[in-house]
């Protein structure tokens, strides 16, 4: 039996269609890339999701130009996925973080392969497929992320160059009424403060839109916050969640202060492993200039 996200042609039928094919945000070529690649993994019957800039613009109508392609897959669909497009096309697949991500390269330009998020908290699973929009991309009929999991997706990264709260808020703008509220609460689990933070920002930047959000929901979080603050600590509790939040910013805690890292602990799926392969990643992602900076700071 077809996996729900396969049935696209369906789908498109049954699902409300979202955004235009954003065509004229990515270069020809490039796009002629990504064309073959939906197409290849519809044809095969692979279950994908298109996220990042494409369903952002897809809820919130913001379009800005895109350097790479966010297709949501299951683990268990990687090597397929690698197999296919290098027996269709020659292009190379890695297994770039084995905790979170894939890459497809054809030259220069390449596709994210995402399978959870980069602190290994929500890995993809058959919830990110049940009542999918539908849209056209670049000409192609796909489904697209639900807005949920764009905001799981996007939650968590508060790092130092990247900052992806304002596309929370703007998912927020665009779909309150809509939100699976609930669902979302559930889904964070004890790191609901991170959905309270955002809840709180949005009241802060929309404040004429703060009616919007749901006042139980609201009331849950200050609820659950004034009973934490009753509570008396607990000595197991010496933990930094930040490493949750960015993979270097809180370094220092892990390092040196003496902080349990939360990724280390079952609240992730990350490795002793995977952590360190994430944070050497750190210093080949900046520019050289700015590393060298921080190796000077590092040594003072």
């Amino acid at each position: 039996m077809d996996h729900p996200a396969v049935a696209v042609a369906a789908a498109a039928v049954a699902a409300p269609a979202l955004a235009p094919s954003l065509e004229e945000e990515v270069d020809p070529r490039v796009a002629d890339f990504y064309r073959r690649t939906l197409r290849a993994l519809a044809s095969a019957g692979i279950p994908f999701l298109v996220g990042g800039t494409f369903a952002q613009a897809c809820y919130t109508g913001i379009r800005r130009p895109t350097k790479d392609l966010d297709l949501f897959i299951r683990r268990e669909d990687y090597e397929r996925i690698a197999q296919l497009l290098l027996q269709k096309y020659g292009w190379r697949a890695e297994m770039r973080h084995p905790h979170w991500l894939a890459k497809v390269h054809d030259g220069r330009e390449f596709i994210d392969l995402i399978f959870n998020s980069g602190n290994g908290l929500f890995p993809v699973d058959e919830r990110w497929f049940r009542g999918n929009c539908s849209a056209d991309v670049l000409g192609v009929p796909v489904l697209v992320a639900n807005a949920e999991d764009c905001v799981l997706s996007k939650a968590f990264i508060m790092e130092r160059e990247r900052f992806d709260g304002g596309d929370i808020a703007h998912l927020m703008l665009a779909c309150a009424e809509r939100l699976d509220w609930a669902g979302l609460l559930e889904r964070f689990g004890v790191h609901w403060r991170v959905l309270m933070a955002h809840v709180t920002l949005f009241g802060y930047i929309y404040p004429g839109e703060r009616h919007r959000i749901p006042a139980w929901l609201v009331a849950r979080l200050i609820g659950r916050l004034a009973d934490e603050m009753r509570e008396a600590p607990h000595p197991e509790d010496h933990v930094c969640a930040g490493t949750l939040l960015s993979r270097e910013q809180y370094l220092p805690d892990v390092r040196q202060m003496g902080y349990v890292d939360m990724r280390l602990t079952p609240a992730s799926g990350m490795t002793q492993e995977d952590v360190a392969a994430w944070t050497e990643d750190i210093q080949a992602k900046k520019p050289k200039d700015e590393a060298k900076d921080d190796s000077k700071d590092e040594g003072e």
